[in-house]
C-alpha cells in the first residue's frame, strides 16, 4: 500500500517561525539594533550612507570606549563605517600611548630607560 504524499509538518513549521520571532526580538535588544532604529544609517565620520545592502559595514562605536556602558536612549553610540571605527580605535590608542595616566587605561607603561642620561659626562670623557 503507497503512502499518502506528507504535506508539510505544520507543528515543525510552527516551532521555526517561533525561534526566528525569538531570535529577532533578541537582536533588536541588543544595542546594535537599537542603535540602527535610533540613528539614520549614516556614518558619524566620513557620512558614507548605507542600505540593506551594505548594513554589516555600519558599526555601533562607543563614544566613552566602554563597551558595557549602553543607555538605551543611545547617548554613548556613534554608528561609524568599519573603516571609520577602525581609524578612531587607533587614534584611541595612540593617544593612550601618549598619555596612559591621562586617559586612565594603564595600556601602556611609560618608558624609563633614558639612553642620554649620562651623554654629557661621557662626552666630557672622551669615551663616547
Amino acid at each position: 500500500m503507497p503512502k499518502p504524499p506528507s504535506g508539510p509538518d505544520n507543528a515543525r513549521l510552527d516551532r521555526i517561525v517561533a525561534e526566528a520571532r525569538k531570535n529577532r526580538d533578541q537582536r533588536e535588544k541588543s544595542y546594535r539594533d537599537q542603535a540602527l532604529k535610533l540613528y539614520p544609517w549614516i556614518c558619524g565620520r566620513c557620512r558614507r550612507e548605507f542600505d540593506r545592502t551594505n548594513l554589516q559595514q555600519l558599526t555601533v562605536h562607543h563614544r566613552d570606549h566602554n563597551h558595557d556602558n549602553n543607555p538605551s536612549d543611545g547617548s554613548n553610540w556613534e554608528l561609524l563605517c568599519i573603516y571609520c571605527h577602525e581609524n578612531e580605535h587607533a587614534r584611541f590608542l595612540d593617544s593612550a600611548e601618549q598619555s596612559p595616566a591621562a586617559l586612565g587605561s594603564g595600556l601602556r607603561a611609560t618608558a624609563t630607560h633614558n639612553p642620554f642620561a649620562d651623554l654629557k659626562a661621557r662626552l666630557n670623557r672622551g669615551d663616547a
